[in-house]
């Protein structure tokens, strides 16, 4: 039944898409790309004058790129409302985009490679991911801000450039501007938009639109409110909330300085007007990373900054650009102009299963699902996984890699998530065909689960926040830092990756989340355990979807027809499967990679991104006053030199699996070495 009723909803997944160019014919440079390129800020050398190893000094190059994407393209035809989008005197449409560049002084010094880091709603992640840094910014300028210095230490070239048409700007983040769509005679665009309004404190009293309303009307507009993502929706009057002013663009409730409810999922459907073209930010990504590779100079004759020094490129992500990036790939964006390899390496980390809300009509490229929040937007939807396979559920076929596969323009791809992804964005599609069984990896993708790590991590100090446990601190930063590693050697001399390491139903460490025991995840005292897990959607948002026009919003559920399966855990409530780090294979705690929320009080759903940490008790006699089934610090690690051995042995067995450097094999014994643990 469920099959049928979807098939008569939606139509299939080629419809209305663009044929694909062939890479083995020859392929005729199209017009567009970069035309323009302007520097507006040097700093030179920049981190303090520092010198990073062989590699030298760095400097700064800051500006802006101007570019134009050719509609009548067929790379381009894919890009929601680009026909739509105002065209300048040559008939192209334009676009700018912020630009930043970090370099080594003297080129000849660096390895030649570009790192492209797709940036976080417009935020420079890298530096934190790889570096350690926890200083600086979006814009790194001192010597601490460059935290280890890793990327410069191996010889990078970094640059990120402005994709995301609804990034705020301010705070140095990197922004770009696109075209509104606009209506053949004209006049503005209008259609259904729908905001989800979630407020965690009590001192917020307006929330803003993405788009504008299209009329000041409050009788058309639709406000309602529910504690759980299953809850039914309470209308919230008219009466009960306003626009802001005569912008449109932002609501509050009234009277003025009534405060939003905290934990709540507040919905709010709405006509809004003037759609900008935000797919235009996929061709924005591919046109900077094949100007700075491969061109010499810009329309005015500015020379690319970079010119004749790049060999590879490499794109490198947290989270929201990951899902750009599956996107991207998906779309057919990294074949260039002349039909070449845009990205050579990909790494992405805990970018889940999803794609993005970008390549639509009123798109908000800033969503993102988690089991609590944004569920009602077209991110988890067919094709999930990279290999190309047919839905039994919608009838379709496609796969993320389809496109380059054809042209022979994929990269090198290493997919590394969190446990969080399982839990909060439903990711076990990711790895399952149609039959819910595991795939084989395709050719030239290699998939990582970082064994019971959050999605952000690094909060020791800030306890639980709106969780109802302590939040999870741990970071994937060592092993991000080996696999980086990896990605070069595979992509420039062909030396095979370590093996995925990833849960699997066949061995047994993919399971469902209930019951408990099945999962393996301990009764621990004072936490709650109720396998509370994003679901495996489908919904209906109309028979435009496919042409990137929502006209069902919110969409229609029509049921939950995907798997939702979770790591299996050992005794102590730690992943058995993935990259098992020395706090994780040697534990001082139980981590996990999902937590409940403590509000709304007692709805006990996900507390979206955060995992939780519960510590072991120090003693035997401790643990079994409370009734804690772990095994205590003290029948763990009898000796201090027995708890060393424990993080030299973890750490040591990465390193000869190639997932974690000697100098992060080092630090891990080190701060063994230095703590009490065992004394």
């Amino acid at each position: 039944m469920l099959r049928s009723a979807v098939l008569s909803v939606l139509l299939t997944v080629t419809a209305g898409l663009p044929p694909i160019a062939n890479a083995a014919q020859p392929q005729a440079p199209a017009a567009g790309g970069i035309t323009r390129i302007d520097i507006t800020r040097t700093e030179s050398p920049t981190f303090d004058g520092h010198a990073f190893g062989t590699v030298g000094q760095y400097e700064k190059l800051i500006g802006r790129a101007y570019g134009e994407v050719d509609p009548n393209d067929p790379r381009n035809a894919i890009i929601t409302d680009l026909n739509l989008a105002p065209r300048n005197a040559g008939g192209m449409v334009e676009y700018v985009a912020d630009v930043y560049i970090l370099k080594p002084v003297d080129l000849s010094r660096g390895n030649h490679r570009l790192f492209f880091e797709i940036n976080n709603r417009g935020n420079n992640l890298s530096f934190g991911q790889l570096n350690d840094a926890t200083t600086g910014g979006n814009d790194p300028t001192s010597l601490g801000d460059a935290g280890n210095g890793y990327l410069m230490e191996q010889g990078y070239t970094i640059v990120l450039g402005g994709w995301d048409a609804t990034a705020p700007p301010g705070a140095g983040r990197l922004t770009i501007t696109v075209p509104v769509a606009k209506n053949p005679d004209g006049s503005s665009i209008t259609g259904p938009a729908l905001e989800e309004l979630v407020v965690d404190d009590t001192t917020t009293m307006t929330v803003p639109l993405t788009y504008a309303a299209a009329s000041p009307d409050k009788s058309a507009p639709n406000l309602t409110v529910r504690v759980r993502y299953e809850d039914p929706p309470t209308p919230v009057p008219a009466a009960s909330w306003d626009y802001t002013d005569e912008t449109l663009r932002a609501i509050r409730l009234t009277p003025e300085g009534t405060p939003f409810q905290p934990g709540r999922l507040y919905e709010f459907t709405y006509t809004a007007t003037d759609p900008l073209v935000t797919g235009i930010g996929f061709a924005a990504i591919r046109d900077l990373a094949t100007f700075l590779h491969r061109g010499t100079l810009d329309d005015r004759g500015t020379p690319n900054p970079l010119a004749g020094d790049v060999q590879f490129v490499y794109s490198f992500c947290v989270s929201q650009p990951c899902r750009t990036m599956h996107d991207y790939l998906w779309l057919g964006f990294n074949q260039d102009p002349a039909g070449v390899r845009v990205f050579d390496g990909v790494l992405n980390w805990i970018g889940g299963g999803d794609g993005i809300f970008m390549n639509y009509r009123f798109a908000q490229p800033g969503r993102t699902h988690r089991q609590h929040i944004a569920r009602w937007y077209p991110e988890f939807q067919f094709p999930f996984a990279n290999q190309t396979m047919t839905d039994p559920v919608t009838g379709k076929t496609d796969g993320r890699l389809r496109r380059c596969t054809d042209t022979n323009t994929c990269p090198n791809i290493f997919e590394v998530n969190s446990e969080n992804e399982y839990w909060a964005k439903a990711m076990s599609v990711f790895q399952l065909d149609g039959d819910g069984n595991d795939l084989a990896d395709p050719a030239g993708v290699r998939y990582f689960l970082m064994s019971s790590l959050p999605h952000g991590g690094g909060v020791p100090a800030s306890g639980p926040g709106i969780c109802q446990q302590n939040r999870n601190p741990l970071v994937a930063n060592a092993a991000l830092r080996a696999l980086m590693v990896d990605l070069d050697q595979w992509v420039t001399s062909g030396t095979e990756p370590p093996t995925s390491r990833m849960p699997r139903r066949a061995d047994g460490t993919l399971v469902p989340p209930l019951p408990q025991e099945s999962v393996g995840f301990p009764a621990i005292p004072g936490v709650i355990y109720n396998g509370r897990i994003h679901t495996g959607d489908l919904f209906d948002f109309g028979l435009q979807f496919d042409r990137g026009i929502l006209s069902i919003v919110p969409p229609t559920l029509l049921g939950t027809p995907y798997p939702a399966l979770v790591p299996k855990t050992d005794a102590d409530g730690n992943d058995i499967a993935g990259i098992r780090l020395p706090e994780v294979a040697a534990p001082l705690a139980t981590y996990s990679g999902w937590n409940l929320r403590a509000v709304p009080p007692g709805a006990n759903d996900g507390c979206d991104a955060s995992g939780q940490v519960i510590e072991f008790a120090r003693t035997r006699a401790e643990r079994l006053a409370s009734g804690d089934p772990r095994l205590s610090l003290e029948e763990r690690y009898p000796t201090h030199d027995a708890y060393v051995n424990a993080v030299t042995a973890a750490a040591n067995d990465l390193a000869q699996q190639r997932l974690m450097l000697d100098q992060d094999v080092a630090r891990y014994i080190r701060a063994a070495e230095q703590s009490p643990i065992g004394r």
